[in-house]
């Protein structure tokens, strides 16, 4: 068994946006293509507690990565105000040749970059451009936590055009900590405060929520026609919002699920048609998407066990190169069972 600590996969992961991206992106078109396994994920939730819930996602992407294992993800809001960390995540990745673990990686900064990687490239492939050419300047952030920290840095890989963001959270304290995270990881990009979320929405045509929300508390009136929105934390916006606007998933049969905005959106339609794409399909085929210049296109992305499970495997495989990580010898049983 090989341990992965934090600090190793910060130095791991530290500075490569592009390539993080590039998996991500390999990651949707493996599974449009039928090469993975997804599983639903299980959520375990507690009765005297609602808010908090821990969730495992098991996953196989097949390909070039040929990795399979499960990430065991907590989420515990009230820590924010004990002044830890919200979430927190660990991944067991198992051998394709026995099925033993091999590896336990500390999964936090996997887990916020993925869903930040994945989120950035719909922005880039929504807004019918591609890197290195957007002219993209500006970015609206709902939410200042850990994930749109993730989030702006990745846009800012993705749009170099990228210079202003105009952020909103409810706790001015988070806000004032956040733009200092910022000052630090994206120099190059300015922090303009909102009043409200709406006060953000109507900012710019690239829009990313990342909030705890539990169920529905907006809607998308104050947006540009066209706009791009990122629904990163899938229970912010209103069933009605859903309905009327272009939606792009990475899986529909993940996403209508656990109450989320689709799955009201779902449960209030009776179908499924409101959905219009997957990233994976428009990865594979971007002729296959058509943007409506007048409508909304709302990014609702339940967050793959695939993509946690490439990106673990890309840890291991640098860790193992660099010699990181603390080998555990005896971890498994020393004896053979016969049965």
């Amino acid at each position: 068994m090989l341990i992965i600590r934090h600090a190793e996969v910060r130095e791991i992961l530290r500075e490569r946006e592009r390539e993080i991206s590039d998996l991500v992106a390999a990651a949707y078109r493996m599974h449009d293509a039928g090469r993975s396994a997804v599983p639903h994920s299980t959520f375990l939730r507690f009765p005297e507690k609602p808010r908090d819930r821990i969730i495992a996602l098991p996953a196989y992407l097949g390909g070039e990565v040929c990795a399979a294992g499960v990430k065991w993800v907590a989420s515990f809001p009230e820590n924010i105000d004990a002044g830890l960390a919200r979430a927190s995540a660990t991944i067991v990745l198992n051998s394709l040749r026995t099925g033993y673990p091999e590896a336990f990686i500390e999964a936090s900064l996997i887990s916020a970059k993925r869903t930040a990687a994945s989120a950035a490239l719909a922005a880039s492939v929504l807004t019918g451009r591609q890197v290195g050419g957007s002219d993209v300047t500006g970015v609206g952030l709902i939410g200042c936590g850990v994930i749109n920290v993730e989030v702006l840095r990745f846009l800012a890989a993705m749009l170099p055009a990228l210079s202003t963001a105009t952020i909103f959270d409810t706790d001015a304290a988070r806000v004032a900590e956040f733009a200092q995270r910022c000052a630090e990881s994206v120099p190059k990009v300015g922090l303009v405060v909102a009043d409200s979320a709406d006060e953000v929405l109507s900012a710019h045509s690239v829009t990313a929520i990342a909030t705890t929300a539990a169920r529905p508390h907006m809607d998308l009136a104050a947006c540009r026609p066209g706009s791009s929105v990122l629904h990163i934390s899938l229970r912010d916006l209103t069933a009605e919002s859903i309905l009327v606007s272009q939606n792009v998933v990475d899986d529909a049969d993940h996403v209508c699920r656990e109450q989320t905005s689709l799955h009201l959106a779902e449960q209030l339609s009776g179908g499924r048609e409101f959905i219009t794409a997957s990233i994976g399909g428009i990865l594979r085929d971007p002729a296959s998407f058509r943007r409506d210049p007048d409508r909304i296109v709302i990014f609702s992305p339940f967050g793959l066990g695939i993509l946690d499970i490439a990106l673990a495997q890309f840890v291991l495989t640098e860790a193992v190169r660099g010699q990181m990580g603390v080998h555990i010898d005896d971890f498994l049983p020393q004896t053979v069972a016969r049965n």
